[in-house]
């Protein structure tokens, strides 16, 4: 064995090792258990970032720690390949997104290879590849027989730089995620999916998911946002003009008494038909098309609205009440119409009181004083007032005394509704999946029949931002009709990218089928045992895989219910910010790697400079690593420095997976000096020679051994706890380091303590193995040459070396901790009361004091009062 650790070489021979065995490729083995762990596929956005180095380390000490345990384990990797970044810069590097992307996959292949991931390659899918999309066109052209796709024109947000629709969490105050443009609302035909059909299993199977963490479960039960209420139909009047009824939906029929007017979405019907003839009117409806379109927004924004001079009817007093067009109202939720209670509602109360509008109060307090004046909205439930013959009822009788009456008047009824709105797809973009549908002027709307699948997307095209280049592209739009073969033109709508990461770990199972999108070999792996990724991930993609599974699954082409039995969801990787502002007024930011920090004589920092110019520099303090404030870390440059195992350790151990990691180079450090002691432990041992296979027995040993024994035995319970139960890989690593303390000090030479020693070296390389696999590999064959690691099963904890005969109490004097002693497992108060009066320290703390009294907590503590 060499006495130096060289990672370089180690982790070299490691992966040739596992890539000449094909030692994580797996197959179906139905006679033993089987674990798939998956982590979140990457965007080949060109490197790897600290972030995925998290990710995937986390999965892969799960993988390789149920294969210790017997497991049949899959971890699988793969590329989300197709999406806008990569047309971005297809523009401007002047390349097809085609070969930037394969170019990107290519390199961050070699990164994940290069930290020793347990990964089978065979499975490894992309995206973009038509072997795997055309599985995307078949399932849709399955969800349109059903029913499930289907077309539609909606008013959706339209980026005019990328010239592509935007969903509503892309707009940021009125403008565009990306390019910062001012968003336009545009009708546009497009092709939904029906995931509302799904939405009351998709809320009710979360109860289904005891191993996802309750706030991804609560974000997706908001989002699907399930309510009870009312439809009510406010007739029109037609004395005004108003040409048809109003609908709305309301969770608060109690209240319906006191709406005084109605509000509408800028791209409603009744507002579009009173702009006909009123310029301000047309120019305040183009205004609001700019606005904000999430719902949070609206509450803060400032409520503007126009009085389109039409009204309604209430439909239970006949009151004429004025139709508004107001901007706090959106036409995508809802009926794009709101019943207007001013005294029982925010938004209502900001926009009445700013346009004078009657206000009144029909609902009080149950309880407490009655709020004498209107300054704010009540908006708590209680007894309703001034409601007629509903006045006096608590807001839930209310609610149905109300419904009923509607009902009878064939202007309401009870209803639940959902937030969630059907996924629209459409993309008007190239680099997608093609929508495999064809327009003939003749037959129509034609699905592209299943043998001439896939429609292939051609990779030599490079966007010149004026748009998709497949609508300029005839070479790809010209077709027959597979109806009539009259000329035709294919649909040049791309797919949603979501589509493609909505059920990719499906088809890892069965990656080379030809023939159908998924065989019974998915049957065996899924459901995904162990799903990782980052929280910002927690509703639209789980979401939309949860629902592209349930089709699936009614489609019988799997037969699981849900796709992820537990969800890890990993915390963000932090680094300090570092930047200066320009006389420009523009801050350019500076990575840590280029800062000099400087201490004073008491180690507290007070300056950083730029090595380049030994200028200061500003801290913006701890941020999540990103590219734009260029504070991440090359994960190339770590691994060429420390090696892998390092980088590895150095993640696992700063803190637990779900909480934010803190970058520390300092912690880097640490974590290789950390495993250069490992090697000087073992290198040190293996001087006088390995040890034979066997273990001591414990009631042979001398009580210092088989204390130092018993420890070892406890260190693999807790690490076995940690991974298994807890994946608190951080607290593993500590248990591990505490027993490494404690066999450094172990001094004896003879046969019996060098066997303790084998045995404590062996089951510290097993243990540390799931997460430094290299270094474990190769101090492995040094402990048992001739032997593999990777054949070697999970240590398992001998319940006799847990049997102690003495136990280890702490001695307090006055609650302070002053000593602690070991006494016989049976001794009785008195002995444990004099042995701990006799230990030196304690004497030496209570000298010229009297004992007033000794507390004895049994199996703890004696704490000592004078």
């Amino acid at each position: 064995m060499q006495e130096k650790y060289h990672p370089q070489e180690i982790e070299q021979d490691a992966q040739q090792y596992w890539e000449k065995t094909a030692a994580f490729n797996v197959t179906e083995n139905p006679g033993m258990p089987k674990y798939y762990c998956l982590s979140m596929f990457p965007y080949p956005s060109g490197k790897l970032h600290m972030g995925h180095v998290r990710n995937y380390t986390i999965g892969d000490v799960l993988s390789r720690y149920r294969r210790m345990q017997g497991y049949n384990v899959l971890q699988p990797m793969g590329w989300d390949a197709f999406g806008l970044p990569a047309e971005n810069a297809a523009m401007q590097h002047g390349v097809p997104p085609a070969t930037w992307t394969y170019d990107n996959i290519a390199y961050m292949r070699k990164q994940l290879k290069s930290l020793g991931l347990a990964i089978d390659w065979n499975r490894e899918i992309t995206t973009c590849d038509p072997h795997y999309y055309r599985w995307n066109q078949w399932l849709f052209l399955r969800m349109l027989e059903k029913g499930i796709a289907y077309k539609k024109t909606q008013v959706v947000n339209w980026d005019p730089i990328d010239q592509t629709v935007l969903a509503n969490e892309q707009v940021i105050d009125g403008r565009g995620w990306r390019t910062g443009a001012l968003i336009e609302k545009r009708e546009i035909p497009g092709y939904y999916l029906a995931i509302t059909q799904y939405a009351d299993e998709l809320i009710n199977d979360l109860d289904k998911l005891p191993g996802w963490p309750e706030r991804v479960k609560t974000m997706q039960a908001n989002w699907i946002g399930k309510s009870y209420g009312v439809d009510i139909i406010f007739p029109a009047d037609k004395l005004s003009g108003t040409p048809q009824d109003l609908k709305v939906f309301t969770t608060r029929a109690d209240t319906l008494m006191g709406a005084t007017y109605v509000a509408v979405a800028a791209e409603h019907p009744l507002a579009l038909y009173a702009a006909k003839n009123n310029a301000k009117l047309t120019e305040f409806i183009e205004a609001c098309k700019h606005g904000v379109t999430m719902e949070a927004d609206l509450a803060t924004q400032e409520k503007k609205g126009m009085d389109t001079g039409l009204c309604v009817l209430h439909p239970l007093t006949g009151e004429s009440l004025p139709v508004w067009v107001a901007n706090y109202v959106l036409m995508s939720y809802g009926e794009g119409a709101v019943m207007a209670v001013p005294a029982h509602d925010e938004r209502d109360f900001e926009f009445a009181t700013q346009y004078a509008l009657p206000i009144k109060r029909v609902i009080e307090p149950k309880e407490g004083e009655i709020y004498p004046e209107l300054s704010q909205a009540y908006v708590e439930y209680g007894v309703t007032i001034n409601s007629g013959e509903f006045s006096g009822l608590e807001s839930q009788a209310a609610v149905g005394a109300i419904a009923t009456a509607l009902k009878q008047k064939g202007l309401g009824k009870k209803r639940v509704r959902y937030r969630l709105r059907d996924w629209g797809i459409s993309r008007q973009r190239y680099w997608g999946c093609p929508i495999p549908l064809i327009h003939c002027d003749h037959c129509g709307v034609v699905p592209v029949p299943d043998d001439q699948l896939p429609v292939v997307l051609p990779e030599d095209m490079v966007p010149d931002g004026s748009g998709n280049p497949l609508v300029k592209s005839p070479s790809f739009y010209e077709c027959a009709c597979p109806r009539c073969g009259q000329a035709a033109r294919r649909e040049t709508d791309t797919m949603d990218t979501f589509v493609d990461s909505s059920w990719y770990y499906i088809r890892y199972a069965c990656q080379d089928q030809g023939s159908t999108m998924a065989d019974l070999r998915v049957n065996y792996w899924l459901p995904v045992d162990q799903y990782i990724g980052g929280i910002e991930h927690a509703i639209l993609h789980l979401l939309y895989s949860r629902f592209w599974s349930k089709v699936m699954r009614d489609l019988g082409l799997v037969s699981f219910d849900e796709p992820f039995s537990n969800l890890l969801t990993q915390g963000m990787v932090l680094n300090e910010i570092f930047f200066r502002k320009m006389a420009t007024g523009r801050i350019s930011y500076f990575n840590p790697s280029e800062i000099d920090i400087h201490f004073d004589e008491q180690g507290k920092r007070f300056s950083a400079v730029l090595r380049a110019d030994n200028q200061p520099v500003e801290s913006g303090g701890i941020g999540t690593m990103s590219k734009s404030k260029n504070n991440g870390v090359d994960p190339q440059e770590l691994v060429a420095s420390y090696g892998a195992d390092t980088a590895r350790l150095f993640m696992m151990f700063a803190s637990p997976p779900t909480q934010t990691l803190e970058w520390s180079d300092t912690g880097v450090e640490g974590a290789f000096r950390f495993l250069r002691r490992l090697w000087r432990l073992v290198y040190s041992h293996l001087q006088r020679g390995a040890m034979a296979d066997g273990q001591p027995l414990a009631e042979t040993l001398p009580p210092e051994l088989k204390s130092l024994r018993c420890q070892l035995h406890q260190t693999i319970a807790k690490v076995t706890d940690d991974l298994d139960r807890r994946h608190t890989f951080n607290t593993a690593i500590a248990a591990v380091m505490e027993l490494m303390n404690e066999l450094a000090k172990l001094q004896d030479s003879d046969l019996t303590a060098r066997q303790l020693m084998q045995e404590a070296l062996e089951s510290i390389v097993l243990l540390l193995s799931p997460i430094v696999p290299h270094i474990c590999h190769a101090l492995w064959r040094e402990l048992r040459p001739g032997t593999e690691l990777l054949d070697q099963p999970w240590p398992n904890v001998d319940p006799l070396a847990l049997v102690q005969d003495d136990i280890e109490l702490v001695v307090q004097v006055n609650g302070k901790l002053r000593a602690q002693i070991r006494v016989p497992k049976e001794a009785d108060r008195t002995t444990i009361e004099h042995m701990a009066l006799d230990h030196a320290h304690i004497q030496k703390t209570i000298t010229g004091q009297s004992v007033k009294k000794i507390i004895v907590v049994p199996g703890r503590l004696v704490n000592i009062v004078v």
